[in-house]
């Protein structure tokens, strides 16, 4: 990849040591500040949208609040021309084939089916299984069982079609749904999207994550009252209200509306308090489940 006005390259070696490639990685810096501070806001289509979802420290209750909203919220988007990208390959394990019966064609559900495969075989050499899930929070917060957690994980990518199948940071190719392949790891799994085309991402929380990402906007949706109440600072929509009897289709229409709004702008909790400075988490060597 060439430099350009947006991306410049440097290396110690070539800058003639550490104190050198600090001073002309400062003066880089200074000039790309400067750069950025020429952008102005321009109106943008909702197509240009591409949401990331993501689900950490889950519970009993997201799988009937947040992700089946979040859900909602994501079949608006692409709808209305936007995209949209699931991740977390072991945390759709065995329930993989709900998104294979709404795959585009043949060559995703192969697609998907490799990246199943490749996790089986992964895991076992790193001498771990793909079983082995839900976390102890998740156990605590009433999951039981890695195919609870995937049917609730499931959710957020609502009901319309898979379009595509990516690798991990792999660049989008079509619009709509897509399933990039990532560890279950939250920041690393983030990172990917980000690192895929995704602007603006929503995360569902049972436990209370306090996930937060610079590059990209998060919205933190809430599974519960008690959670929303107690992290107030951290958390930007609560869910619970579905279990009053607000539907789901109510619920998911506010989320897109936020979802809008924040990429219009509007700070996130997440931003307001300054977390994210240092969720930049590349997939790693080893067993990243």
């Amino acid at each position: 990849m060439s430099a350009g006005p947006r991306l410049r390259r440097l290396t110690i070696q070539d800058a003639g040591g550490t104190a050198a490639a600090i001073d002309q990685g400062t003066a880089i810096v200074q000039e790309l500040i400067e750069e950025a501070a020429a952008d102005s806001r321009q109106t943008r289509p909702v197509s240009d949208l591409v949401l990331g979802l993501q689900c950490g420290g889950s519970d009993s209750w997201s799988g009937v609040t947040a992700n089946p909203a979040l859900g909602v919220a994501t079949d608006l988007l692409i709808a209305a021309g936007g995209s949209a990208y699931l991740s977390e390959t072991p945390e759709i394990y065995g329930a993989e084939h709900l998104l294979m019966a709404r795959a585009a064609d043949p060559t995703v559900v192969r697609a998907l089916q490799d990246r199943i495969a490749w996790w089986e075989s992964y895991a076992a050499r790193n001498g771990a299984s793909l079983d082995n899930n839900p976390s102890p929070g998740n156990k605590a917060g009433g999951l039981t069982t890695i195919f609870e957690k995937s049917l609730g994980a499931i959710a957020k990518a609502g009901s319309s079609p898979l379009a595509d199948v990516l690798l991990y940071g792999e660049p989008r190719r079509a619009h709509g749904l897509s399933f990039m392949d990532s560890p279950g790891y939250d920041p690393c799994s983030a990172t990917g999207q980000i690192a895929s085309g995704a602007n603006v991402l929503a995360f569902t929380t049972g436990r209370g994550s306090v996930f937060g990402s610079q590059p990209a906007p998060c919205l933190k949706l809430a599974s519960n009252a008690a959670l929303a109440r107690g992290m107030a600072d951290d958390i930007d929509i609560d869910c619970s209200p579905i279990l009053d009897g607000m539907s789901l289709e109510d619920v998911g229409a506010w989320i897109y509306e936020r979802i809008l709004s924040t990429a219009s702008g509007e700070p996130t909790r997440s931003e307001i308090i300054g977390v994210g400075d240092f969720e930049f988490v590349p997939w790693q060597l080893g067993a990243w489940m």
